[in-house]
């Protein structure tokens, strides 16, 4: 437990870390991201998701239930399902904005344009730190006899650390430009990210009590990621004229997220 809390801690804490630095560029620039840009940071996102929800925990989801003598599509399709839900019944209960919006999605509230921004960008950051999380609780159970189990989580941890990059800087950059101060919009950008090291260490904590149920909770964090990018990510990165650059974020970023894999976690 110790060592899977220690890895988990530092696997989040980079994710974070990188959301935080996304949040800086906030003080060199003062002008949000061209279109372009932000479509190719938006799709890239997307890929890497997609990756990571397909060989960071889809893959390992079967081959644990396999392992434990289940039918090995069962859990991970059920997880599956009970992700998506769930996302959806976030998306259902609390309000938010996404980006480029104009109307606010969830209940009616009186919260701030700035404020309901940073709550979209937290909701999707949620199963990012859950995942994290997961794949360093399952390495835990694995022991020192699979070594391997950690290097798929730091490929993991990795990946999604690098998309957060993007995300923080299209959280604080557009703050900026609705008046914020620069100080205020880093902040805000950076606390939009704190939800991934808390969902982290939390899914390793509870890790003992949902080991028999590892193969549903990996599947799970890939349904809620696979959402976010559908419903979110994907939408977002085809706005407007020219989206075949979206197109081109989203397959560079799988292809990203598949060489890390691979190359950190040879099979």
């Amino acid at each position: 437990m110790g060592q899977a809390l220690l890895y988990a801690s530092a696997g989040t804490g980079f994710t974070f870390l990188m959301t935080t630095l996304g949040a800086a560029m906030v003080f060199f620039f003062r002008k949000t991201m061209a279109g372009t840009s932000q479509k190719v940071f938006l799709g890239f996102a997307a890929g890497v998701m997609i990756a990571a929800s397909v060989w960071s925990l889809l893959i390992p989801a079967i081959d644990e239930a396999q392992a434990a003598g289940q039918i090995g599509w069962i859990p991970a399709a059920g997880g599956f399902v009970l992700g998506i839900l769930f996302l959806l019944g976030l998306d259902k209960v609390i309000p938010h904005l996404h980006p480029g919006s104009k109307d606010a999605e969830g209940p009616s509230s009186s919260m701030k344009r700035t404020s309901l921004l940073v709550m979209a960008v937290t909701l999707h950051n949620i199963p990012e730190g859950m995942a994290v999380g997961l794949a360093f609780a399952l390495a835990a159970q694995h022991g020192a006899n699979a070594p391997a189990a950690f290097t798929a989580a730091l490929a993991l941890a990795l990946g999604i650390g690098i998309q957060n990059f993007p995300e923080g800087a299209a959280i604080s950059l557009p703050l900026r430009q609705e008046g914020f101060g620069v100080g205020k919009a880093f902040l805000f950008g950076t606390l939009s990210g704190i939800v991934e090291p808390i969902f982290g260490i939390l899914t390793v904590l509870a890790s003992s009590l949902i080991a028999p149920y590892m193969p549903w909770m990996l599947s799970f964090a890939a349904g809620a990621m696979m959402y976010v990018v559908v419903e979110e990510l994907i939408p977002e990165a085809h706005l407007g004229e020219h989206s075949n650059i979206g197109t081109l974020g989203v397959m560079f970023g799988f292809l990203v997220m598949m060489i890390l894999d691979g190359t950190i976690h040879p099979k």
